[in-house]
């Protein structure tokens, strides 16, 4: 996802080449063969160290007790880490939720594709932002480009910034598919001890939301396709959730409990669902997974059931559909809009699904 060069760029631009007091070290190098991340920070502190960048940090073992044991012992010291699993670090042995503070870094919104593979600088909007003035953000954008021209491709691969490297859908669909072979094949079993006997369960349980048009969870049905237990199957609905394979989504999250059914299931972002798609995938569920995907970044998004599609923060309603799409399920209902395909300006409260790729 970029972390190793976003953290590298960090340091460039912060420190000098002559600068002793950081240092930026890959936890999955040579040196971690015989010497131990207490004997790195320790070596490091006692020669004025001052800011420690620790990258891969989850390729190294029971990273989470000695990061511990570091930040007690050097408490003058900065530390920083990054690693690419995030079920690695969701599984720390140890708590440092008193120690460190978390950044999840998101795929590429629709306004980063724009900038990093169009050259398109556009500034971001806040939800409430594009909500009360969306012809603002809609003839900004307009004024220097035709945002369905571009929006299509987004949706197919414009999520990770590695296309831009491998440059053909071929390579970067495989990729993707290889990432979560690899999520399920070892770092369910390893780190979620999980069976191993069951991965190939798990896999039968993905193609089967990636080939579905969303609709209400049937535990049962879900069950008797995958041949696993209901328990079993919410505790690995749960993980591959972690995971961001998948998005599960409550129509009252706050309240939803660890193994509590979800009211829906979608694949964490369009491109996942494009990847593993056995036909084109049906346009309605690559439309909502994108609206969850990118409200999810900085809001809270329930199940809206029967009154919309999403409710966001408990207060907007929001229905996803094409330019067609009418008000009839969402007519009485305050704070409530669509989200419309094939639009390049607002109509009403019916905006174009695009401008939510705009929140970051």
């Amino acid at each position: 996802m970029g972390k190793s060069t976003i953290m590298r760029q960090y340091i460039r631009l912060h420190y000098s080449v002559s600068d002793r007091s950081v240092l930026y070290c890959s936890c999955d190098g040579a040196y971690f063969a015989s010497h131990t991340l207490l004997d790195l920070a320790d070596q490091f502190y006692k020669t004025g160290g001052k800011h420690l960048f620790l990258d891969e940090i989850h390729k190294y073992p029971n990273w989470s007790r000695e990061i511990k044991e570091m930040t007690d012992l050097y408490s003058d010291m900065r530390i920083v880490i990054s690693g690419s699993s995030l079920l690695s670090l969701q599984q720390g042995d140890a708590d440092l939720s008193r120690r460190c503070i978390n950044h999840d870094i998101q795929g590429l919104s629709f306004r980063e594709f724009l900038l990093f593979y169009k050259n398109i600088d556009l500034p971001k909007y806040t939800l409430e932002q594009i909500l009360a003035n969306p012809w603002t953000l809609a003839e900004e954008v307009n004024n220097q480009c035709r945002p369905l021209q571009y929006f299509a491709e987004y949706l197919q691969y414009g999520y990770y910034p590695y296309f831009m490297q491998l440059k053909n859908t071929v390579d970067y669909y495989s990729a993707i598919e290889n990432t979560i072979s690899y999520i399920i094949d070892d770092e369910l079993p390893r780190i979620c001890k999980v069976s191993v006997e069951n991965t190939r369960k798990i896999k039968a349980l993905v193609n089967i939301f990636a080939n579905s048009v969303p609709y209400d969870i049937d535990i049962k049905r879900l069950s008797v396709q995958s041949e696993l237990q209901r328990a079993t199957i919410l505790e690995y609905l749960n993980y591959l959730d972690k995971a961001k394979i998948i998005r599960l989504v409550y129509s009252d999250y706050v309240n939803a409990k660890k193994m509590q059914k979800p009211d829906k299931v979608l694949m964490d972002n369009s491109n996942m669902l494009y990847t593993l798609a056995v036909q084109v995938p049906n346009i309605g569920t690559v439309r909502e997974c994108f609206a969850s995907n990118q409200l999810s970044f900085s809001h809270l998004v329930e199940y809206g059931k029967n009154h919309g599609d999403f409710k966001v923060d408990g207060k907007y309603t929001f229905e996803v559909g094409g330019v067609d799409k009418d008000y009839e399920q969402i007519a009485d209902l305050p704070n409530s809009y669509i989200l419309a395909d094939d639009m390049e300006f607002p109509y009403g409260h019916k905006l174009p699904l695009w401008m939510i790729g705009f929140l970051y």
